[in-house]
């Protein structure tokens, strides 16, 4: 049972213990309404404490049973909170740490509420897409005022404790010994006397509530114009305001019943699920031992090395870094504060912590310096040879037992481990740009890889608050071999009659931050002709479009240069279609023949979103990512993809594989077919009516 029960000086004392955050399972639930059935046939028993044990009161529903019989087997939460407030005797909640969704809604079924200072507090739901399933909406807007109730739905953000005292949420904050307290303050409820508040029964009180609920659609509106859940959070507290607690409570039923439905909401489910997966490594047990990490080591202070290091300051580890000059060196050094001194200015750190963090870099010409690093990590030229000069150099310099770790984006990790004698403790640790910034990290795992290395740096990128996903070695790994491909068919479509701002505009409008032309402006058009030259070299046969490389042959590699697929003004990355580009890539299809044609935005959408989802069905056949949620976070993390779509391997499971298919087999047949023979497993699932995140 998840739940404890012990008598203390007359007092029921029901403990909910399901680590790590007390969640509402089955088990905690049934345990909660039989600890409350059997105080009240205690004649001994006068008063009830909920609390919980460990590091929360609770945050919420058991995440390990959503999508399962157990999640609404009664007793459910409702008929939970039904039976706390019938309870003839008091019932106090006792909350420390968290109290979050379904927690939350536990607590306001109590009679009384008191708390600990720091105690975040919040219904989180409307971040899975969801509303409060349990009369969150109903009674926070009672018991805290509809503004802060409001507020606290629609954005789902926690709130400490502290910051809502001065509400009837509690009826005490308390410093020190909170089970005591709570022991005492119980007891002098059961002294009162009965009959015991309820929060259902408080008015929703406010001078001017049809206004300020219209001020929250509007702001709604603006911010979450893909996502319905908020709007259906104001719809469920209005119906609550103008025609009272139960009708407002059978609304937001209706309405969490319809949200769990919806695209949206399984978009959002999956993101949260798919990022606590890829933590998960089928083949290193989470209690795989790790190495200790005090002390990082990064090669490179350009703009990549500097926002690497960045990243463990902010987690209080010291950097050496290391620079083969000294001017390099202070350039690095002055970007890294002047992106501090830009959180100073937006107020979200202080001059301190500034201060704090440059004093834990310690800058270096020498690689001797890095003798006591426990972690490497390379940021230098993506050249091969450029690598192996700096991991035979390590080899020499770093103690035993020290990880390296490359943050190459295409290079073979296998051929770069090779350069030392100590393959297993080489990695690949692929940040993304800006990297003190960009949510993702890819963890590329070599053949020879350590699992203690594998499990060292997963742990490392949760400290450093990065969305770590494993990838095997390939070419590009998971996100760049896969955008690849989706650069690929831009560039098809260019030279079969499309512009680049009609398709940078027509993938924008179907979600994505940045289009490809613009991305690559910002990326630099150079990268792309680097890796492009490397693919004639080494795949003759594969079919490209050379549009691009007209383009930078015409010195136009971006927003770097002032011009790329479009033209920028000094200073500012506004882009604006350029009539020289446009006129040279009708002049390209003109030469190769192509006769140009009109496009629709429904055809480049699915022609770039599908190039992603076929080459992502061939990384998870050949075992490069160990699960297609995996790929979902790449996307989602780390290149734009909406966020209210999923990824596109699970979009592609949202239209159906058969779909997917039919419209592969319809794109292999125009002009520059070649590239759409659909991936084995694409067609196994279509056959089979299966999915990919099955």
């Amino acid at each position: 049972m998840a739940v404890d029960y012990t008598i203390r000086g007359g007092v029921a004392v029901i403990t909910l213990d399901n680590p790590p955050v007390n969640g509402l399972g089955h088990s905690t639930r049934l345990g909660i309404v039989e600890g409350i059935e059997r105080a009240n046939d205690d004649d001994d028993v006068r008063a009830i404490v909920l609390i919980g044990a460990g590091k929360a009161f609770s945050g919420g529903a058991d995440i390990t049973e959503f999508n399962t019989p157990k999640a609404t087997q009664e007793p459910t939460l409702m008929t939970v909170i039904k039976a706390l407030e019938a309870s003839a005797k008091p019932v106090v909640a006792a909350i420390h740490a968290v109290a979050m969704g379904g927690g939350l809604e536990l607590a306001l079924g109590a009679h009384y509420r008191i708390a600990a200072p720091g105690a975040q507090i919040a219904l989180p739901e409307v971040k899975l897409g969801l509303l409060p399933g349990a009369g969150g909406t109903q009674r926070l807007p009672r018991i805290v005022g509809l503004e802060t109730a409001l507020n606290m739905i629609v954005s789902g953000t926690p709130v400490p404790s502290e910051q809502l005292a001065r509400t009837a949420l509690f009826d005490e904050l308390v410093e020190g010994d909170l089970l005591a307290r709570a022991l005492s303050f119980a007891s002098q409820a059961a002294d009162r006397g009965g009959p015991h508040p309820k929060v259902r029964d408080r008015n929703i009180e406010h001078p001017n509530a049809e206004g300020f609920i219209q001020f929250a659609r509007n702001g709604v509106a603006a911010a979450a114009k893909h996502f319905p859940a908020p709007h259906k959070c104001i719809d469920a507290v209005e119906r609550g305001v103008k025609e009272g607690f139960e009708r407002g409570l059978a609304f937001e039923r209706e309405c969490f019943l319809a949200l769990v439905q919806t695209p949206e909401s399984r978009a959002l489910r999956h993101a949260f699920f798919g990022e606590r997966a890829a933590a998960k490594i089928a083949d290193v047990p989470s209690n795989t031992p790790v190495r200790e990490i005090a002390q990082i080591g990064v090669i490179g202070a350009g703009t990549m090395g500097g926002g690497i290091a960045m990243n463990f300051l902010n987690a209080g580890l010291p950097v050496v870094l290391l620079e083969t000059k000294q001017d390099a060196i202070d350039r690095g050094l002055a970007t890294i504060r002047r992106n501090y001194e830009a959180q100073v200015k937006k107020g979200k750190l202080t001059q301190e912590k500034v201060e704090e963090r440059m004093a834990l870099i310690q800058p270096t010409l020498s690689f001797s310096d890095l003798a006591q690093a426990d972690l490497i990590i390379e940021a230098v030229f993506e050249e091969l040879s450029v690598k192996e000069q700096v991991f035979r150099q390590l080899d020499e310099v770093a103690k035993p037992g020290a990880i390296l770790a490359s943050n190459t984006s295409t290079l073979d990790l296998n051929k770069i481990a090779s350069f030392t004698k100590r393959p297993g403790d080489v990695i690949g640790m692929h940040f993304f740009s800006p990297a003190n910034v960009m949510k993702l990290l890819e963890v590329v795992r070599g053949e020879k890889t350590d699992k203690d290395v594998l499990a060292t740096v997963m742990q490392l990128a949760k400290k450093i608050k990065k969305t770590a996903v494993v990838s095997g070695v390939c070419d590009g790994f998971i996100g760049n071999r896969m955008i690849e491909q989706y650069i690929r068919q831009a560039l098809f479509m260019l030279e079969e009659g499309a512009l680049p701002a009609q398709i940078d505009r027509a993938i924008e409008n179907f979600g994505f931050a940045m289009g490809p032309f613009r991305m690559s402006d910002l990326a630099g058009n150079d990268i792309g002709w680097a890796i492009r030259k490397r693919r004639y070299r080494e795949q003759p046969d594969l079919h490209y479009s050379r549009v691009a490389d007209r383009l930078c042959e015409m010195g136009r590699f971006g927003q770097k240069t002032g011009a790329g697929w479009y033209d920028y003004q000094p200073g500012k990355r506004d882009a604006a279609p350029s009539k020289l580009v446009d006129d040279m890539i009708v002049a390209y299809s003109k030469e190769r023949g192509v006769e140009r044609r009109k496009f629709g935005d429904e055809e480049i959408v699915e022609r770039l979103v599908l190039s992603l989802v076929n080459e992502g069905a061939k990384i998870l056949a050949e075992g490069i990512a160990g699960k297609a949620s995996d790929i979902d976070m790449v996307y989602l993390t780390g290149y734009g993809f909406p966020l209210w779509r999923g990824g596109p391997m699970l979009y592609a499971d949202t239209i159906g594989l058969y779909n997917v298919e039919r419209a592969m087999r319809k794109y292999a047949k125009q002009t520059n077919g070649d590239a759409w023979q659909p991936a084995a497993l694409v067609t196994a699932l279509a056959q089979s009516n299966g999915h990919f995140n099955d």
